[in-house]
This record gives C-alpha cells, sequence and structure tokens, in this order.
C-alpha cells in the first residue's frame, strides 16, 4: 500500500515537534548550568565580569552545545513520537491497513536528514562565529591568555603580550618536531600599538619560556640596523600547545574547514582533528536517520506485550551507550589509532546496521 500524503505529514509532523521540544528543553537545562559554571570559574578568578557578559557567554555558547545534542535530541523526539502515535493505536491502524514499518519510518527518517543538511550548511557556519566570539571573551575573562596564533596562507602569526606591550611574530612554516621557525619577522610593539623595532632573523627554536631568534637583525626607527647571533623573545607558548592555540574546529565553519586544514598541513601541523570534525559533520544526516530507525526498534513494539517503559529506558540507554562509544571512536581518531574516515562514519554506520537489523527481525509484512 502507498503512504498517504496526509498520513505522511502526520507522521512527520509528530517527529518534528517532538524533536524540536526536546531540543528546547534540554538546552534551557544547560543553560542554566553553563551560566552557574561561567559564575563560578569567574568568581575563582576573581574577574570583575558583569552579569551581562556571563549572560552573553553563555548565549553564545548555546550553538555549539545545540549541534552536540541534536542526535540525541533526534533519538528522544522519535521515540516520544513513535509511543505517542504507538500508545493511541495510530501505528496499528497503520499496519492494518498494509503500510508497512518502512513505509511507516521514511517520513521521520527523511526529516532527520533534512535536519542534518541544515545543520551541516547553514546552522554550523552561524554556531562556529559564535563560539569563536565565545573563545575570545572565555580567554579575556577566565584563562588569562596572553598569546594568540593565527594560521593563513602566507605563513604563521603569533601575538604575545609582554610587560609593557607586546610583539607580532610571522614565520613562513614551522618544524614541528623542534618547533623551529623558518623565516622570521618580529614587530616589537609598546604602549599599545606604537612600534619601536623590527626584528628580522633566520630561525626561531623554541625553549623553556622564549623564543631563540638565529642571526638576528634588529632595526630601529632612525637607527642603523644592529646584528645578532642570538636573539631572546620571552613567550608563554609550548611545543604542546601551540598547535592548539590555532583556531579548533569547532570555531571553523563547514565551508571553511577544507581550505584551513590545507593551510595548516602546508604549515607543517598535523590536519587529523580537523578533517575529523569535517568528516564527522558529514556523516551527520546518516547518524539522525540512525538514530531515528533505533528509536522504533524500542518504541513501536505491540502495547499489548507490555514492559513498554522498560524498553524506553533501555532505548535511553543505549543513546548514552552511542554517544559514549562515538566519543572513544572519535579520541582513537584524533590520536590516529583509526583512520579518519572509519572513526567519523563508523558510529553513525553500526547505529544504522543495528537498527535496520533489528526492524527486520521484527517486520512480518
Amino acid at each position: 500500500m502507498r503512504l498517504s500524503r496526509t498520513f505522511s505529514s502526520y507522521v512527520g509532523r509528530q517527529f518534528l515537534f517532538s524533536f524540536l521540544a526536546f531540543t528546547i528543553g534540554l538546552l534551557a537545562i544547560i543553560m542554566l548550568f553553563e551560566t552557574l559554571e561561567l559564575f563560578r570559574r569567574l568568581s575563582a578568578r576573581g574577574e570583575g565580569a558583569g552579569f551581562s557578559t556571563i549572560v552573553s557567554m553563555a548565549l553564545l555558547k548555546l550553538p555549539t552545545i545545540a549541534e552536540k545534542i541534536v542526535p540525541f535530541s533526534a533519538l528522544l523526539g522519535a521515540m516520544f513520537a513513535f509511543w505517542r502515535l504507538n500508545r493511541y493505536h495510530e501505528f496499528v491502524v497503520a499496519r492494518a491497513a498494509g503500510v508497512s514499518i518502512w513505509q511507516f519510518l521514511a517520513p521521520p527518517v527523511a526529516i532527520a536528514i533534512l535536519i542534518g543538511l541544515f545543520k551541516i550548511a547553514i546552522f554550523n557556519p552561524f554556531s562556529s562565529a559564535m563560539l569563536l566570539k565565545y573563545e575570545i571573551l572565555e580567554a579575556r575573562y577566565i584563562r588569562g591568555k596572553s598569546s594568540l596564533a593565527a594560521l593563513a596562507n602566507q605563513g604563521l602569526w603569533f601575538r604575545q603580550s609582554t610587560g609593557n606591550g607586546h610583539y607580532i611574530l610571522h614565520a613562513r612554516s614551522i618544524a614541528t618536531r623542534d618547533v623551529r621557525l623558518d623565516k622570521v619577522i618580529v614587530f616589537l610593539m609598546q604602549d599599545g600599538d606604537r612600534f619601536i623595532a623590527r626584528i628580522d632573523a633566520r630561525t626561531a627554536t623554541l625553549e623553556d619560556g622564549f623564543w631563540r631568534l638565529n642571526g638576528a637583525v634588529v632595526t630601529e626607527p632612525n637607527k642603523a640596523p644592529t646584528r645578532f647571533d642570538v636573539r631572546r623573545l620571552p613567550t608563554d607558548l609550548t611545543s604542546g600547545n601551540i598547535n592548539d592555540s590555532f583556531a579548533p574546529p569547532e570555531t571553523i565553519s563547514f565551508w571553511a574547514l577544507p581550505g584551513f586544514i590545507k593551510v595548516l598541513e602546508n604549515a607543517g601541523f598535523s590536519g587529523v582533528r580537523h578533517m575529523l570534525h569535517w568528516h564527522t559533520h558529514l556523516a551527520l544526516p546518516l547518524m539522525l536517520a540512525a538514530v531515528v530507525i533505533l528509536a522504533a526498534t524500542f518504541s513501536l513494539r505491540p502495547i499489548r506485550r507490555g514492559g513498554a517503559a522498560v524498553l524506553l529506558v533501555s532505548g535511553i540507554g543505549t543513546g548514552f551507550l552511542l554517544y559514549f562509544l562515538s566519543d572513544v571512536v572519535y579520541a582513537l581518531g584524533v590520536s590516529s589509532k583509526l583512520p579518519v574516515v572509519m572513526a567519523a562514519w563508523s558510529p553513525a554506520l553500526v547505529t544504522a546496521f543495528l537498527g535496520i537489523s533489528v526492524l527486520l527481525h521484527m517486520e512480518d509484512g
């Protein structure tokens, strides 16, 4: 039997409204705890940020949190919608009319895929921009970070605060093994943005608490250039946190990630973390479709068999287990223990195969 457009729209709306309701509810709870946590962190540092700043930071981080909870909201929304349709025997009537379970699931699965596409194509660029603003405020008020790093097609840029000003360091490339920069230019600033000197060096090597500039030439206004075999510049960067100082993948739009990965690798850094994040975005529509199918295995069993509450709790527990295993696989991918494609796509594929296998066992017509 062909599923009517009216019934398809009805089933799809039930899932969509449940998904939105659970998303809003979870975000409200998380927003409350996130605000309290920001209050705690700021009070521990003794910063004078006002209430409006704290609320602004929580709101800026909210879109990123929404991205993270989308799979779980889809699972809960699908389970509730299917349970409701089953509870009022609408699913039973549809089956009696000759509608297969695959036809019944087609509208929610299609909507789940559309949600995933909307999230990666439209919502993610907005979320990334908001998170970047949050990171700037967090660095200012909570972490007290004084060094910044950036990548561009022209090379690497570092900004480091000093006692009475700051300096901006540019390098063409980096050797990550011994943290050596090549073709270095440093602009020394004082009293805000007042230029006081320029340093050109063949290489710069990161030592404990300073950059060691080799073959440095210092040029000051109205003075002859001065040559130094070695010149030191203070820094709070370490070999372990230089890569982390660049923009994290969550702050980069889905559309901009491939270009950033190319620049990152051309500069000598590993792009595994950013590539894994990009593939995880690509796998999201499949993951959302998979969790909808998985939700059906726990919510569309006949009510007469009883144990509905147990099945629903089991479904929620399975969702938490999949979320935990996805994080484990993601960590293995970041550490290069698993190939990037496998680490990004295997959670969605395993969830889909699991749900389809159970439904094939349940389906009797």
